[in-house]
């Protein structure tokens, strides 16, 4: 005789378990590219290769939560089969984990051009660029606090911050220009840092993603390509 479903709440029970850890799991990315960040940063301003070489390295550990995370969703879907709030939970799952692996190739792309500009002599004193990877950094750990806590107004506020990090790169680039135009031997460098202030607008560009994703995971709202972020939703 077939078992009804309350005949079977250890399913039910698993099922619970699973999406905590979807949710654990995606947490444990989240820190680790965020010390990715932290570490890109840290080899750039301290001018240390070896800290970049070994922070290019970890990506794979990186990689490899993506898929474990991406495996765990699609195990979701197939055998639960879930809907409403749960199905937006998993889906959204599986977008943020595309969103943060493209965030850890960007504390890549950081190593990378420290390691160019450890050739030549500083161009100018870290300021700016620190500056953005703070940020970038607080969004992206806003972003997934949101997701965990379902947390509607630190969703929008991660999606206001990103203004703060499109005024430091415009201020970072008008104050490169200035030395590429004053002296031409310092364009090259300047351009390197120009590349890497872009790679820390596209972190937070990724971080304000994942918040409008958590938007819509709450309230199956779309806040994508408006022209400004509404108060409330």
């Amino acid at each position: 005789m077939e078992e009804r479903p309350e005949e079977r709440p250890h399913t039910d029970s698993h099922y619970e378990e699973e999406l905590k850890q979807l949710q654990t799991s995606i947490l444990e990315m989240g820190g680790f590219i965020e010390k990715q960040i932290a570490s890109a940063l840290a080899a750039l301003v301290g001018r240390d290769d070896d800290l970049a070489r070994r922070t290019i390295e970890r990506d794979h550990s990186v990689n490899r939560m993506d898929v474990d995370i991406d495996e765990l969703c699609i195990r979701l879907l197939a055998l639960h089969q879930p809907t409403a709030r749960d199905l937006r939970l998993i889906t959204t799952g599986l977008k943020i984990t595309t969103d943060m692996e493209r965030i850890g190739d960007m504390a890549v792309n950081v190593c990378e051009r420290a390691l160019e500009l450890n050739r030549e002599p500083n161009l100018k004193p870290f300021i700016d660029i620190p500056r953005m990877a703070e940020v970038a950094q607080q969004m992206l750990r806003e972003s997934l606090d949101a997701f965990v806590r379902e947390d509607i107004d630190l969703a929008l506020k991660v999606c206001r911050d990103d203004d703060a990090i499109d005024a430091l790169n415009g201020q970072l680039f008008r104050e490169l220009l200035s030395y590429m135009i004053e002296d031409q031997q310092t364009i090259t460098r300047a351009i390197r840092l120009l590349f890497i202030a872009k790679y820390l607008e596209r972190i937070a560009d990724h971080a304000t993603n994942i918040a409008e994703m958590v938007v819509f995971m709450v309230k199956g709202k779309s806040i994508r390509h408006l022209d400004h972020v509404p108060p409330s939703v």
